[in-house]
């Protein structure tokens, strides 16, 4: 029998839009991209925060704009935001290390959501890589740390507007991946001068809805693997190596039957290395690890909550922070990797596997 569930809500001063776990700290840290409406100016903020109590920043620092995606390497913090712009510091807080392009014509201009760190050396200087991907179409290779500090950005690519993209995800230093609308899902190949080399629309139906991606996470160990979750409650697997057959767990089907696992849009999913597979989706081709999702609005605990980020720690694994409406963050400890997130229609609550019924699905995975 799987071990209770712990859950810990902390209150906190402000809205919290983003929350992530900061990597390779001896220390419990958490990074919180903080939002206060009711501030004369609208500020916004990343914070350093620290477990057990995270009601008081450690550090912070200022952001132009609300943050719109935000992503830790092994060193460094970025965080992307509506106004266009990146910012990177030393996951240390040292201001006066921060760097920043400003958004505009020579970067992006309107919310940056997609971003991600593509590890070091790939680039020309040697320095690390971030991709962003923006509302405006735009997709930018970011260079830091090249030398002189600087970072220097090359567009890959200019949708001019055709497109928009919300999502994107490096899966090695050679491959990324982005989504949105109106261009589904594309593989990029720095091999093949930064070029589109796959791409999936989806499994949206043949016309019946219009779809967008929100989301996508690389699997850890299956880089061609990835995890997409979108509009109308939609979450897929695509397989590189099947770039036209799509897996779907959920949404609305190739055949137009509805299968949802949740009811609204699915803003965030993420390979789940903690809890065991299962074989409630069976595929000849592989099996997938379980995926973690959210929409918005969900029910946690069996209390009405909207859930703005969540993210699993990836040290470790069985402690799951999340961002909660109520200006507070939350965090989840799952008792052994028996334990599951079993997901309903109405949202879903983090409960053990022996508890889960009704139209609960225990696990998304292959």
């Amino acid at each position: 029998m799987a071990d209770p569930l712990s859950f810990r809500r902390h209150p906190f001063p402000s809205s919290i839009d983003l929350v992530r776990w900061l990597p390779s700290s001896s220390d419990r840290l958490l990074v919180a991209a903080v939002h206060d409406p009711a501030a004369p100016s609208s500020s916004s903020h990343l914070h350093l925060l620290a477990l057990p109590d995270p009601s008081s920043p450690l550090a912070s620092l200022p952001l132009p704009s609300r943050a719109t995606a935000l992503r830790c390497s092994p060193s460094v913090l970025a965080a992307s935001t509506s106004s266009g712009s990146l910012h990177l510091l030393p996951s240390s807080f040292d201001d006066e290390s921060a760097v920043c392009i400003e958004g505009g014509a020579g970067f992006h201009v309107g919310p940056v959501r997609g971003l991600d760190y593509g590890g070091g050396g790939g680039g020309a200087g040697g320095g690390e890589e971030w991709v962003t991907a923006g509302e405006d179409g735009r997709v930018h290779v970011v260079t830091a740390g090249g030398g002189d500090g600087r970072l220097v950005a090359r567009r890959v690519w200019d949708g001019k507007g055709m497109v928009g993209y919300e999502a994107a995800r490096w899966a090695s230093m050679a491959e990324f991946a982005t989504g949105g609308a109106g261009c589904g899902v594309q593989w990029w190949d720095r091999r093949m001068g930064f070029a589109v080399a796959a791409q999936c629309k989806g499994i949206w139906g043949r016309g019946i809805v219009t779809g967008m991606v929100h989301s996508i996470d690389i699997h850890p160990s299956r880089k061609h693997i990835c995890m997409v979750g979108g509009s109308s409650g939609t979450i897929f697997a695509w397989d590189l190596r099947w770039p036209q057959q799509p897996i779907p767990l959920s949404g609305l089907g190739l055949g137009g039957t509805a299968q949802p696992v949740c009811e609204s849009e699915v803003w965030e999913v993420l390979f789940d290395n903690y809890t065991q597979s299962s074989d409630i989706i069976s595929s000849a081709s592989t099996r997938i690890l379980p995926v973690m999702m959210y929409e918005r609005p969900v029910e946690l605990l069996a209390e009405p909550c909207a859930i703005n980020s969540f993210d699993i720690d990836p040290q470790n694994p069985s402690d799951v922070v999340c961002a909660l409406e109520w200006e507070s963050i939350g965090v989840l400890t799952r008792g052994n990797n028996n334990a599951k997130i079993s997901i309903f229609l109405e949202g879903f609550y983090f409960k053990s596997a022996t508890e889960a019924d009704g139209l609960a699905l225990e696990e998304i995975g292959l």
